[in-house]
């Protein structure tokens, strides 16, 4: 070791270079390093971060007078801070849901539903025509006797004609005047008779499908999260295809096979929504009876909220699309076959989302609080809330000495 090595650094002359490559060169003052980093980051950055901005007055209390930014309504929903009181108000909404429940089942009762020729038998036509020639080619099939229960374009240049259950003597006649009122020949006509027995079969697979799916979205919940929260989507479902039937019915669409298949569609983009739903709620209300920070209903209607923003992104984004076949393409554009699935889809999107939102949710929330923990954990959070308003009232009651003031301070 030499003399040089052993030198203080304050004894070393001005002129005297550091070697490139050695520790010395590598060590760096520790506040320039943060003074240079700080200086270049964006302001809002440094706001983000929770570091005062370039320039900012301190406040009174030593700290720094940082600009109060509002939090957008997403974050208040998911903190609690705003919000709909969706539980607390379960008896109107049940009061709702039931005056249009019921509605529905009057119209299906005495209305009925407009069945397809794939449910109730029949014939169906098919020649080359335009649709300039549509009302003429229906007017000389009524003109034959037989009862017409659609005309329509498909495909641009074919009329579909159904009509109720023809003999093969009034088929024979509908042929050949619909090809002469579209000025083809009657080979070019295409017949064919549907049985009403396939469309009870038809009828009979769904169901056996409903009843498969049901099923299973019950073991799924009962097992996942609880039987009562099975209970609620179960509930949830038998509502939104109460009230899609309802709307078929009412409006008077016809009921085909596409009708069936928009059904088992809406339940399981129903039962999504409500699942999201309630794994917040089981995410909210875990080991909620050890800390007793809330009652369960609370916690629950803290979920709804906390997932509303999603479900109504959801369901708007799904209902869009589904929009646009029904008002445009059936709608404008007249295409008929679109109508009977669209009309499904957009009802059944539209009351999944309000079932998974307003009344899964405070279904659940009612046969919870039934339960003798959830009633013994209401009691502990409303005792516990009225110590605190009780310490509260004391604290700040105006002191009449500097001892009493010290003693009301002390934390209990």
């Amino acid at each position: 070791m030499t003399r040089d090595d052993v030198r203080d650094p304050e004894d070393r002359e001005a002129g005297d270079e550091i070697p490139v490559g050695t520790d010395a060169d590598e060590v760096q003052d520790a506040g320039e390093v943060v003074a240079e980093a700080t200086e270049s980051a964006d302001e809002e950055a440094l706001v983000d971060a929770g570091l005062p901005r370039q320039g900012a007055r301190p406040a009174k209390d030593g700290g720094v007078r940082r600009p109060e930014r509002r939090a957008s309504l997403s974050h208040r929903l998911y903190n609690g801070e705003a919000g709909l009181d969706v539980v607390g108000h379960s008896r109107l909404i049940y009061k709702v849901t039931a005056v249009v429940v019921l509605l529905c089942i009057a119209s299906m009762v005495f209305r009925g539903f407009n069945f397809g020729i794939d449910f109730a038998g029949g014939n169906s036509f098919r020649l080359p025509g335009t649709s300039e020639q549509l009302v003429e080619v229906r007017e000389a099939a009524e003109g034959t006797g037989a009862e017409v229960a659609s005309a329509q374009i498909v495909g641009g240049n074919t009329i579909l004609l159904r009509t109720e259950q023809l003999d093969t003597d009034a088929e024979r006649a509908v042929t050949d005047a619909v090809a002469a009122a579209a000025g083809v020949d009657p080979s070019d006509v295409s017949e064919e008779a549907v049985s009403a027995e396939w469309g009870n079969d038809i009828t009979d697979q769904a169901l056996i499908a409903l009843a498969v799916f049901l099923v299973a979205v019950i073991a799924f919940l009962a097992l996942r999260f609880e039987p009562k929260m099975a209970v609620g989507a179960i509930a949830a479902l038998v509502h939104d295809i109460v009230l899609t039937a309802g709307v078929y019915s009412l409006i008077g669409f016809e009921v085909t096979p596409s009708t069936v298949i928009g059904f088992l569609t809406i339940l399981g983009f129903s039962l999504y929504d409500t699942v999201v739903v309630f794994d917040k709620v089981d995410e909210n209300t875990k080991d909620l009876e050890r800390s007793a920070r809330m009652t369960w209903s609370e916690a629950a209607n803290l979920a709804v909220n906390q997932t509303l923003m999603r479900s109504i992104n959801t369901s708007v984004i799904a209902l869009l699309p589904v929009a646009g076949l029904l008002f445009v393409g059936a709608g404008l554009l007249g295409v008929g076959t679109l109508k009977d699935l669209a009309l499904v889809l957009f009802v059944g999107l539209a009351a999944g989302a309000y079932s998974s939102i307003f009344l899964a949710t405070p279904i659940v929330a009612d046969l919870k609080e039934r339960e003798p923990e959830v009633r013994a954990l209401r009691r502990r959070v409303q005792a516990r809330r009225s110590s605190a308003l009780r310490t509260g009232g004391v604290r700040t009651a105006a002191p009449t000495n500097s001892t009493s003031a010290r003693s009301l301070c002390v934390p209990t």
